[in-house]
C-alpha cells in the first residue's frame, strides 16, 4: 500500500516490462515492514532532461535504478558520479541527496560477481569472455578486472566499441591481458552474454552455434537477459554440460548494492 508517507524509489528505462527490480525491491520492503515502494517508469528519451529536473525536486523519491537504454546518456547529466562510473561513462543507479543533487554509480559488475560467486566463480587467475561492450558489459568487464582475472576477452557487434573498452581496461589495469579475438570458447572459465540478444523470446544467440559448441563442460555461462529466464544461450550451455547463471539471478544479487547506494536497504540482503 502506497501512502502519503511512503518514500519511493524508481527504475527508469525503455522498455521496462521485463525488469525484475520492482518485484525484488517491493517484496523485500514488504517482508521487512518498510514504508517504501519502487515504481517502474517507461520513459521516452526526449523527456530525460525534464525527468532529471523533476527528480531534483521530488522530495519523497530517494533514488532511481537505471536500465537500458539510458545508462550511458544519464551518466553525463548528473551532478556527480563514482570513479568507476566516470571511467565507464555509465550509471545504473542514482541517489537523490537532500539538497536535490543527483549522484550516480554503476553496481552492475558487483551484482554480477555476487551471483557468479554463488556458482563457485571467484575470478582470480581465471579466463573470461564478455559479449557486449555497452553499459552492462563494460561494468561486468571492469568488475572482472578488479576481481583479478588472468585474461579478459571482449566481443561486440561493433568492433570499434569492443576495442574502445579494451583500451580503457588496459589503461586502468596494465597487468591484465585483454583480447578482442578468440578462436574457440574452450579456454574460458566464464562466458557472459551482456548484450540484449535473446531478449523477449527472439530465439537469437549472441555467438554462432558452432562456436558455442566449443564450450568446456563445467564452465560458467551467464546471461544478463531476464526474459526469458532461460535464454537460447543458456539452453545451449546446459546441453553442453555447463553451469548457467540467469539474468534474474544477477538482478536479485545486486539488490543490496543498489538499495545501499540509494539508502533504502543494507549492503547485504
Amino acid at each position: 500500500m502506497i501512502r502519503g508517507s511512503t518514500e519511493l524509489v524508481a527504475i527508469v528505462g525503455s522498455p521496462i516490462a521485463q525488469v525484475k527490480s520492482p518485484e525484488n525491491f517491493n517484496t523485500w520492503f514488504a517482508q521487512h515492514g518498510k514504508d517504501l515502494a519502487m515504481i517502474a517508469i517507461d520513459l521516452e528519451q526526449q523527456a530525460l532532461d525534464d525527468f532529471l529536473a523533476t527528480l531534483r525536486g521530488w522530495r519523497n523519491l530517494r533514488g532511481c535504478v537505471v536500465t537500458v537504454p539510458y545508462k550511458q546518456v544519464l551518466a553525463e547529466r548528473l551532478d556527480g558520479v563514482s570513479a568507476r562510473a566516470a571511467a565507464l561513462r555509465s550509471v545504473n543507479v542514482i541517489r537523490r541527496e537532500a539538497d536535490g543533487r543527483l549522484l550516480g554509480d554503476n553496481v552492475d559488475g558487483d551484482g554480477f560477481l555476487n551471483a557468479a560467486r554463488q556458482h563457485g566463480f571467484q575470478g582470480h587467475g581465471q579466463r573470461a569472455l564478455v559479449v557486449g561492450a555497452g553499459g552492462v558489459g563494460s561494468a561486468i568487464a571492469w568488475a572482472l578486472a578488479e576481481a583479478g582475472v588472468a585474461e579478459l576477452t571482449l566481443a561486440d557487434v561493433s568492433g570499434e566499441r569492443a576495442e574502445g573498452l579494451a583500451a580503457l581496461l588496459r589503461d586502468a589495469f596494465p597487468r591484465l591481458a585483454v583480447h578482442t579475438d578468440f578462436p574457440s570458447l574452450a579456454g574460458f572459465d566464464l562466458v557472459v552474454n551482456a548484450s540484449p540478444v535473446g531478449m523477449g523470446g527472439s530465439g537469437e544467440l549472441p555467438l554462432p552455434l558452432a562456436q558455442l559448441q566449443t564450450l568446456r563442460a563445467g564452465a560458467l555461462v551467464a546471461d544478463v537477459v531476464t526474459a526469458p529466464e532461460i535464454t537460447p544461450l543458456l539452453e545451449v550451455a546446459q546441453r553442453m554440460g555447463c553451469t548457467v547463471q540467469t539474468g534474474a539471478e544477477m538482478a536479485f544479487a545486486q539488490l543490496g548494492n543498489l538499495g545501499a547506494f540509494m539508502g533504502v536497504t543494507p549492503q547485504q540482503i
